[in-house]
């Protein structure tokens, strides 16, 4: 279109909704622009040439155009659709519950690289390295809450300062460690294992963030510290967890 000013960047979608009769509007995370909302014209049609690039989860290169509030596809080249999930419905819908927390603490209009990348590593866990979703799950939460900025303080008791807490406890509204008897009860109790496992996830190398192993006791506990943590700091549920614990 004469006069129209296009921008190319790069992006995967985390939500679709279908509008009109061929259309859809994406909400998109990209490098450069952030999280936008798009629409897609005639993204639902057959012979759609982008159709690929605007399911769920598709990582792509976006050509765009903005007129007001609205960014619009003009066309897209796919560059991942991580295949290896769309065979494992437990892992789709965990991918699923990935964009949808991502989309939650992402600010609109804002580049988070970090975020992107974060997501993109953990579908590629899921989708290539196929480590196992229970444990993908806690690290992957508690580590974009760190990047959102909620991060717990887990390096030692924060009442006595025991870098061994005694019975270790993570209180998920304060978001902090304790030991079992230090400032009364509530929290989740965690072990040694989960413990350390939390402590590499939020302290250690992103690159070897699903390199750990845990009993099933100890994921157990990893498991629920992080959701109380998540439910507490961001104040609301995800449509598509409930959908990935029915498949449990």
């Amino acid at each position: 279109m004469a006069g129209t000013s296009y921008l190319v960047d790069r992006g995967i979608v985390l939500r679709e909704t279908e509008t009109k009769e061929t259309d859809k509007i994406l909400t998109l995370l990209t490098w450069e622009q952030g999280r936008i909302p798009v629409i897609a014209r005639g993204a639902r049609q057959k012979n759609c040439k982008f159709a690929a690039a605007a399911q769920p989860l598709a990582y792509a290169e976006w050509t765009l155009y903005q007129r007001r509030d609205w960014h619009y596809g003009s066309d897209a080249a796919t560059l991942e659709l991580f295949s290896g999930l769309r065979n494992d419905l437990t892992a789709l819908s965990l991918g699923c519950y990935m964009a949808e927390l991502t989309e939650a603490v992402a600010p609109e209009a804002v580049p988070v690289p970090e975020l992107l990348r974060h997501l993109l590593n953990g579908l590629y866990a899921l989708s290539t390295l196929h480590k196992p979703p229970a444990l993908v799950k806690p690290a992957f939460e508690l580590r974009l809450l760190c990047l959102a900025g909620y991060e717990p303080l887990a390096d030692a008791c924060a009442l006595c300062g025991r870098e061994d807490p005694a019975g270790p406890v993570l209180d998920p509204v304060q978001g902090l460690l304790r030991c079992r008897d230090c400032g009364g009860g509530g929290g989740r109790p965690l072990c040694r294992d989960s413990l350390a496992a939390l402590r590499h996830i939020i302290y250690g190398d992103p690159k070897r963030l699903y390199s750990f192993r845990l009993g099933e006791d100890s994921l157990h506990r990893l498991t629920a510290a992080s959701e109380a943590f998540l439910y507490a700091q961001l104040e609301r549920t995800f449509g598509a967890l409930d959908f990935y614990k029915t498949l449990l």
